[in-house]
């Protein structure tokens, strides 16, 4: 047994690691009691800083020691010269990098950095971008570093083309860098700004010049650099297919602009005495200062959303005074005024006419595709062949699919239908764990298809029947349709936002899974309401419907609520206007 070296055994291992835990637990909690302790009686002193400096070292994410050290370093602002608080701030900056050492994605750290860097009387705005530098180059995702960064570059008026510069730099060497792309998708809208004149060279519009159309709002890029980032992207989507932050960034080139803020419809009916108005995006009608002045008296009136559960709604209601415009021999002009954003919108109701309108249309608008110069369309239709050949060689890859969509939606939505329609199939069976997603994705742009062919035909009526939807959007667009046909899809339920819809006469939407009317809710115009084959199963499903004061036909037949007792009284009962009921 002489001269063998002794083997710890693994009990014996562990009990030591646990009695130096427990040691080190010990001396932690008496450096926290202390520190809780002064900070309870008022002491900032320099042995506090010492003590935070000592259990942050080991744990920077305890966001009471930081706070606790910012009371100790403000309080040595007022007790010391200029030239002494540059150099704790300059201690500490160095304190707070070993931090970033112990966790360079500590959100503690780079917080009190930054509060830091902000308070110094002479900050050192270089060396703070080379560490920036630093920690990117060790992990390009630290989005703790990122926000920092833009902070400094910020402070140090660093320019935006140089920010561009680096955002190159980045991408160039990893195409898989969200957070290049993202900065670079912020910088490009102030380096290369849209031009309100029709698109040429580059040019920083004059602040004077108003906006040509709501797509040229905001956080735009002008053509002439739009071009280049295709090509930019063009490369890393074909040197990495699978690569999902090139194709992020493209679908954002492809995007558009935030819509103008605007009213864009305004409509009057007679009969109900009653005023729709529209806006470009949901607002608070209560707390914007919405005034409407009826043949130049302003009126007394208490705007209310379409549905109690919305207090941001597109759509927004009022009813006009007793007899205001209920004499059809009189002429009437109406207008709103959105005095938040200093603009209005007008709408005359003729003598004879029992309702009235204003607005702006869908293609007006520019909604769901802006209108593409000769040579902005000639360069996405290359791109769409390029994205097709790519397709060819990864047919089962989704992110090509999915672009060659958005490519074929903003060249021509109409004249792709069908081609998309056959992508949106592939994807589902490529992506399966998000078929749901492409479902919904694929509605949405068969309804705008449909918007667009409706306005093209000039009708109010809304027709969009076995197009397998599974959901419902774009329905402020829809104030006016007075017949809509949802029959043979896949819908589960009418929204809340069906109730903007306030020009509704008839309902189809047989052969669904609908089994939640909530929608239907104070529809004043409507009459029919057709639900052949859903899933209706309760009296209560059917409660929004007492609100419409209108309705005389409907149509239950084939939802498991017609197999319950007593069920004909108990709607007679329940909805008394109707008078043709089919169970």
């Amino acid at each position: 047994m002489h001269g063998r070296v002794k083997i710890k055994t693994t009990a014996q291992q562990e009990e030591e690691k646990r009695k130096e835990r427990e040691k080190k637990l010990k001396i932690y909690v008496a450096a926290r009691d202390a520190c809780f302790s002064k900070r309870k009686e008022g002491i900032w002193d320099d042995e506090a800083l010492q003590l935070t400096q000592q259990l942050l070292s080991s744990n920077p994410d305890f966001g009471t020691l930081w706070n606790y050290r910012r009371e100790i370093l403000m309080h040595l602002e007022t007790v010391k010269d200029k030239d002494e608080v540059q150099k704790i701030y300059e201690a500490e900056l160095s304190f707070l990098e070993s931090c970033l050492k112990v966790n360079p994605k500590s959100y503690g750290s780079w917080h009190h950095r930054g509060w830091v860097s902000v308070r110094m009387p002479q900050p050192d705005w270089v060396r703070e971008l080379s560490l920036c530098d630093r920690c990117l180059s060790l992990d390009d995702r630290n989005f703790h570093c990122w926000d920092y960064r833009r902070m400094v570059v910020k402070m140090s008026g660093v320019p935006v083309d140089k920010e561009l510069g680096f955002t190159d730099r980045l991408i160039g060497s990893n195409f898989s860098n969200y957070s290049s792309w993202h900065y670079r998708s912020t910088l490009l809208p102030l380096l290369h700004p849209e031009s309100p004149e029709p698109p040429s060279p580059c040019h920083k519009p004059p602040q004077s010049s108003p906006p040509p159309s709501p797509q040229t709002h905001s956080h735009r890029v002008c053509e002439e650099q739009l071009l280049k980032e295709y090509e930019l992207v063009q490369n890393a989507f074909f040197t990495d297919p699978n690569d999902q932050s090139a194709w992020f960034y493209y679908r954002w080139l492809l995007g558009r602009a935030e819509r103008e803020e605007m009213i864009s419809c305004v409509y009057v009916s007679r009969d109900e005495e009653r005023v729709a108005v529209a806006f470009s995006r949901p607002v608070n009608a209560q707390s914007v200062g919405l005034l409407l002045v009826l043949d130049g008296q302003p009126q007394r009136v208490e705007w209310r959303s379409v549905h109690p559960r919305f207090k941001h709604s597109p759509v927004w209601i009022c009813d006009l005074p007793p007899g205001t415009t209920s004499d059809i021999t009189n002429e009437h002009n109406l207008t709103v005024h959105w005095t938040e954003k200093h603009t209005h919108r007008d709408c005359a109701l003729y003598t004879g006419r029992s309702e009235s309108w204003c607005r702006d249309s869908a293609t007006d608008q520019e909604l769901f595709r802006s209108e593409l110069s000769v040579e902005k369309s000639s360069v996405l239709q290359s791109e769409l062949q390029s994205c097709n050949q790519l397709q060819e060689l990864e047919p089962l890859n989704k992110w090509c699919l999915l672009t060659i969509i958005l490519l074929m939606r903003a060249l021509d939505p109409l004249g792709y239908e069908k081609e998309t329609l056959a992508h949106f199939q592939t994807l589902k069976e490529v992506d399966s764990m998000r078929s749901a997603y492409y479902s919904d994705l694929c509605s949405k742009f068969m309804i705008e298809n449909t918007i667009l062919k409706m306005e093209y035909a000039e009708v109010r009526v809304f027709s969009i029947s076995d197009k397998n939807l599974t959901t419902l959007c774009h329905l402020d667009q829809l104030l006016l349709v007075t017949h809509i046909n949802l029959s043979s899809n896949e819908l589960q339920r009418l929204p809340p936002q069906f109730a903007m819809l306030q020009c509704l006469e008839v309902l189809e939407a047989d052969n669904n899974s609908i089994e939640n009317l909530e929608g239907l809710y104070h529809l004043p115009k409507l009459e029919e309401v057709l639900l052949k084959n859903n899933k209706i199963s309760t009296l209560a499903d059917l409660q929004p419907l007492v609100s419409c004061p209108k309705l005389k036909r409907l149509d239950l037949r084939g939802n498991p609520v017609t197999q319950s007792a007593n069920i004909k009284s108990e709607l007679a009962e329940l909805l008394p206007s109707v008078t043709d009921l089919l169970l």
